[in-house]
C-alpha cells in the first residue's frame, strides 16, 4: 500500500516541484526509509530500490510533459535493462533523495542514471546506490518502440544525444551480451 501512497504523493506534488526540461535537467525526489521498506537486515530492501526508481522515471515523464503524450497515445513504459551498484546502506528512517537524469539515447531507447543520495547525518551527501537504466516507450498498436526523435519533438527538444560515457558503453555491452546469451 505504501507504494500507492508514494505514487499518489508524487502525482499530487508534481506541479509544486516544477517542470523538468529534458535532456539537461534531472528529477529529484525526497524519501525516507520506513519500516515497511526494510528487509531482514534492517536496511532498505534491494527490490525497493527498483520500485523507487520507477517513481523517479515517472516523475521525470510527468514533470517534462511527456506523460500526457504517453497517456494520449496509450504507450507503455518498458524497462529493458537495469544495473545497480549498492555502496552504502539506507537504515530505518534515514532521509534520502533519488536523482534521475537522462544520459543519452539511440533511435528507440534511452539510458538514464538514477542515484540514491543520503540526506542528513554524518553521511550526508554520500551515494547509497547508483543505477543505470535502459528503456523506452512501447506502442502496442504499432508493435514497436516509439522513436526517441518523436518523443523529443513532442517535448520541443531538437538536441542530439550526448556521447555515451565509458560506464554507459560497458552497461550497454553487458546488456547486449546477456541478450545474446539468452538466444541460445
Amino acid at each position: 500500500m505504501n507504494l500507492w501512497l508514494r505514487l499518489l504523493w508524487l502525482l499530487l506534488t508534481a506541479r509544486r516541484r516544477g517542470p523538468v526540461s529534458l535532456p539537461r535537467e534531472s528529477s529529484t525526489l525526497n524519501f525516507r526509509v520506513w519500516p515497511h521498506d526494510l528487509d531482514l537486515s534492517f536496511h532498505l530492501n534491494n527490490g525497493r530500490y527498483l520500485t523507487l526508481m520507477d517513481l523517479g522515471r515517472l516523475d521525470t515523464m510527468v514533470r517534462s510533459g511527456l506523460w500526457r503524450e504517453v497517456m494520449r497515445h496509450k504507450w507503455t513504459p518498458i524497462a529493458s535493462a537495469i544495473t545497480i551498484r549498492f555502496q552504502r546502506e539506507l537504515r530505518p528512517f534515514q532521509p534520502f533523495r533519488l536523482e534521475t537524469k537522462l544520459l543519452c539515447w539511440d533511435a528507440n531507447l534511452v539510458v538514464m542514471e538514477q542515484i540514491f543520495v543520503i540526506d542528513g547525518g554524518p553521511r550526508d551527501g554520500q551515494v547509497a546506490a547508483r543505477a543505470l537504466f535502459k528503456g523506452g516507450l512501447y506502442d502496442r498498436k504499432a508493435r514497436k518502440f516509439v522513436e526517441i526523435a518523436q518523443l523529443m519533438a513532442l517535448l520541443g527538444v531538437s538536441e542530439t544525444s550526448p556521447p555515451a560515457t565509458s560506464e554507459v558503453e560497458a552497461f550497454l555491452h553487458a546488456d547486449d551480451q546477456l541478450k545474446q546469451a539468452g538466444r541460445v
